[in-house]
This record gives C-alpha cells, structure tokens and sequence, in this order.
C-alpha cells in the first residue's frame, strides 16, 4: 500500500510541475493586449498575426508556490480539489498508521495521550493555518472563512453524520438497558436495539461540551454587540484554548494509570458483592437475627463450609476455592483477589483467617451493603435483600467500567520487530507530515477559487467537502470498531469521536485564533460557532447522561447536519449576523 501510494504521489507532484501554467502579465500603459506572431518571410502589416484582447476580459489565477496548477474554471477548480483532498487523505492515513505503530511500540501513556491526538488533529491544523497565512491581511480574511468552514464541518460531521452511522453499524439487542455484545436480531427497532458504552466515554463526552468555553469567550463582544476589545478576548480565548489542551493532554497521558485503578477496585467490590450473595444463597437462615445482628449460629455455620480441612481456620487455597465457586463471569487476577480479601479479613496479620475475623469482615462488608442502596422503610431490621440489589450495582458498575482485560483485542502481527516497526512508524509519520504540509496550501486555493467561479461561498464548500478529506481515518476507524457488536468496541469508537472534537475545540481552535492575533484579523463568524456550540453541547450533554444509546438516538444527530447548515445560511444571509 505504502509503495502504490508513494507511485501515485511521485505521478502527482510530476503532473503538477509538468502542467504548471506560465503566468501572464500586462502592462498599464495600454487598453488591449497586441501578440505579434511573424511568419518569418513577411514583415508588412498583412504578413503579421495580430491577437486584440481587453485586458478586463483577460482571467489570470495564481499559482500556490509559483509552479502548481491553477485554474479559473468550475471543473478544472473541482480537479484540482479532488486531487489535492485525495492526497490530504493519504497524509492523514499515514500519520493514523504511523501512530498506531507507534502506540503499538511505547503503549498508551504520553504517546497515546499527546502524540495520537495532536497527529490525529494535524491535517485540520494545517489547513487552518495556511488559509489565513499567505498574502495580504484582506485577502487572508477572505480566505479564512476556508479555516472555520473546515473546524465547524470537522466537528459536526464526527457529532452527526459518523456518530449516528456508527450507532447503526454497531447495534445490539438491547435487554434490561443494555447492548447485548454480538446478538443483532431485533433489526432496526428504534427502542429494542442500539449500542452500550462504558462510563469513560461518558467522561469523554463530558470533556467535550467542557472544551467548547474558548468558542464562548472569544464571542464575548459579539455577544454584548460591542465593536472595541475583540482582539484582547481572542487573546484570551487564545490563552484558555492552549491551558486546555496542556490539560486535555496530560489527562490523556495519566487515564490508562485511572482506568486501571479504578476497574481493579470495581473487580474487588463485585467481589465481595458476590460473596455475600453466595453466602446469603446458602446461609441455613438468615445471615442476621430478629434484632438485625449478625447470626453467628448462620455464619458458624458458612464458616465450616468453606473452612475444607476443619482447622478453625480459612487459608487462601480455601478462600481461592470460595471466589472461583462463585463463577462471576468476570476477568479476574486471582492471586490479586485473594490477596485482597485475605488482607481485609486477616486483621491479626497471620495469612490466615479465624472465625471472629470472618464474622468481623462479613459485618463490615453488609453494612457497606445496607448503605449503597437504600431499601424498603417497612422490611424487618433482619432482612438482607439489599444484598442482591448491592450485587446487581456493583456488576453494572463493573460493567460501565469496562474490562480492559478482554477477548476482542486482536494481535495479529505481535512478533513484530520493534526496531523495524520503530522505523516503519516514524517513516508514516515523517510521510504524512510532508504530504499534508505541501498540499494544504494548494486545496485551500483551489477551494477558494471553485468558491469564486460558482459563486458559492467558501465557508460552505469547505464545511461540506474539506471534512470528508481529513476525518477519514477516525471515520474508517469508528465504524471498523463499531462493526465489531461489542460494549468495548463500542466505547472506543465514541471515544474516538469525542477526543477528535475535542481536539478540533482545543488544538485547532488554538491555531485559528493563533492567526487571527497575529495577523490582527477580525472575528466574525457568529452563526459559525453557534452552530458548533449547538452540536458539542446537545451532544456532549447527551453522551455524559447515558451509557446506552437505542437506535433513535441516531436521528437526533443525522438531523442537526442540515439543520447546521440551514441554520448558518438563515444567520447569514437572512439576518445578516457577522
């Protein structure tokens, strides 16, 4: 793949010098232009080709670089888009590729957490950043509108257009609130199937509704339709931008280390869930009396039952023996479990357990219980049925969680060389960052100038074309890991869209207002970030209230797309907002 996509860009960037038109210049001093071609024997008047043209009529375009093609026509602008949004689309593949590589390398941590999401942002940074950097101050207004038309398309297509076709490629019957993995029969019930994601992505959608503040506060002035301090509150919405991607990304580096602890510790409390559910399933009677205290003459009882070799006391070959007969149906590290059950049981510290040490722990354990959930006023001071409502909690609590611990990793080339696999990565990497640094500049121009020959304008083009060019890899990637049918599969899709929105808030909108500062141009595009906050919000508000997602929640997100673009044209070009 990597040696064909090399061919076609060698035949690219050939094609580009080969066809690079001569520019055409006139001068002031006359009204029309008077090419003389000379047959070579003739020097009178009638010997002579005299070409007439105004020099009005006479349509020049500049070439990017000086050498690349350039064009004034609508089809020959629509080439050229295709062909330098086809090669934005190679870059972003190889630096999607190149950091897979690299993650596969180093792990998660500062590569997963800094590097994957700012390369994943890369190709939109670029062609923010080239459309307001060349030429003079007016014409980098007019071509800036190329920039947020792509940071506006960027984010509502992933919140839109891929996030309600991932719901459906991934879909599962849905049973008690939550996706079954792998099990597709109810078709497309709007209510009956749909897909279930674990609280980290909830956490995800959260961060972005948070990360669209800098939109807010850079609107300020317009907001309060005052014409003074609008290059301060871009300062400033400059600062806030770049503090919350120095966050975004240090949360990002140090997650896996939270994820870890705090499944480990839903592992141990389902855990003891399930113990106390083994022990009240079968307790001889109630595991506490008529006054609501501990039933020794029960828990004697248990106690004997798991105590295998009569000693008085339970070793970890008796408590391993309890925890596996308890089948959870979780992964489980079952040295680690047992380790911590003996710890909160054995207070004497002798690796073993007495019967007042397990008539303490167990105590401890249903109180914890009793106070979790919150049971009938009028059941008896003896009753335990909170126990399986505990149960039930903590296994749902360990399920949104997710467990990272799972079958559906595939590993199909983990004998790679990783000094080989270092230079393949780097070499994507280096590839894609050269491809998209080249050739934003040019499908920006060609962009603005297939806005000039159709008369349409340039925000809507790049909302609508640019965004197809540079989401592809996270588009091809969430769907790939929402064919799969599972909660974890699932998770790691939405979550994917999240950090690319929230990247496009932070990294790219960083870069946006960068340009503006420094080239002291103006802010206009109100209905623009309306429309982003409008979508980053409903959305982000909706993924952090739920964790599963029927199959009628695709509509509300394949409505807001032309509901964005309607709504910018009426703000614009009916009401006239800037």
């Amino acid at each position: 793949m990597a040696q064909n996509s090399l061919i076609l860009i060698t035949i690219l960037v050939s094609f580009t010098v080969a066809t690079a038109s001569r520019h055409i210049s006139a001068t002031n001093s006359s009204t029309n232009l008077v090419s003389e071609v000379s047959d070579g024997v003739h020097y009178g008047h009638k010997g002579i080709l005299t070409l007439s043209s105004s020099t009005n009529e006479l349509e020049l375009c500049d070439q990017t670089y000086g050498f690349m093609p350039c064009t004034t026509s609508v089809l020959g602008n629509l080439f050229l888009i295709s062909v330098y949004g086809y090669l934005m689309f190679l870059a972003a593949t190889y630096l999607s590729t190149g950091s897979e590589l690299m993650l596969e390398i180093l792990g998660p941590g500062i590569v997963g957490g800094l590097f994957l999401p700012i390369l994943g942002a890369l190709p939109d940074a670029l062609l923010i950043l080239v459309s307001g950097l060349s030429g003079s101050p007016e014409t980098a207004q007019d071509q800036v509108s190329v920039g947020m038309g792509l940071l506006a398309g960027s984010t509502v297509m992933l919140l839109t257009v891929i996030w309600g076709s991932c719901i459906i490629i991934g879909k599962c019957d849905l049973q008690d609130s939550f996706a079954i993995d792998n099990q597709d029969t109810k078709g497309f019930n709007l209510v009956g199937s749909g897909v279930s994601t674990d609280i980290w992505t909830s956490y995800s959608a959260m961060t972005m509704a948070v990360s669209v503040l800098p939109f807010i506060v850079v609107q300020f002035p317009q907001i309060l339709h005052s014409t003074s301090g609008r290059q301060l509150t871009v300062l400033i919405g400059l600062i806030i931008s770049i503090s919350l991607l120095i966050a975004y990304c240090i949360y990002q580096v140090y997650q896996p280390n939270i994820q870890k602890r705090r499944l480990a510790f839903a592992k141990h409390k389902h855990v003891r869930s399930g113990i106390l559910r083994y022990l009240k399933t079968n307790a001889f009677g109630g595991l506490l009396d008529d006054q609501g205290q501990l039933n020794r003459e029960v828990l004697y009882k248990l106690f004997n039952s798991v105590d295998v070799n009569g000693d008085g006391h339970l070793s970890q070959v008796e408590l391993r023996s309890l925890v596996v007969g308890m089948q959870l149906n979780i992964n489980l590290n079952e040295d680690d479990t047992i380790y911590k059950v003996m710890k909160e049981f054995d207070t004497s510290g002798d690796d073993e357990v007495d019967f007042e040490e397990f008539i303490t722990g167990i105590g401890n354990w249903l109180e914890e219980a009793r106070l979790t959930k919150t049971h009938s006023p009028i059941a008896g001071p003896d009753t335990t049925n909170y126990i399986h409502d505990y149960y039930e909690e903590t296994k749902r609590e360990h399920y949104l969680l997710g467990d990272e611990g799972g079958e559906d990793e595939e590993h199909e080339e983990g004998d790679r060389d990783p000094h080989q696999t270092t230079i393949k990565a780097v070499l994507f990497l280096l590839l894609g960052t050269l491809v998209a640094a080249i050739f934003a500049d040019p499908l920006v121009d060609a962009v603005d100038g297939f806005s000039t020959a159709t008369s349409i304008p340039s925000f809507f083009i790049s909302f609508i074309v640019l965004p197809l060019v540079t989401n592809s890899s996270e588009s091809v990637s969430a769907i790939i890991f929402a064919s799969r049918k599972k909660q974890r599969s699932a998770s790691l899709t939405f979550s994917e869209l999240y950090g690319a929105a929230t990247m496009n808030n932070l990294l790219c909108l960083s870069v946006f207002l960068a340009l503006v500062y420094a080239r002291g141009l103006t802010w206009d595009f109100t209905s623009e970030v309306l429309v982003i906050l409008i979508v980053c919000i409903v959305m982000g508000v909706f993924g952090s209230l739920r964790t599963t997602f029927p199959l009628w929640t695709s509509l509300i997100a394949f409505v807001l797309y032309p509901l964005s673009l309607v709504l910018v044209y009426i703000l614009d070009y009916v009401f006239g907002w800037s």
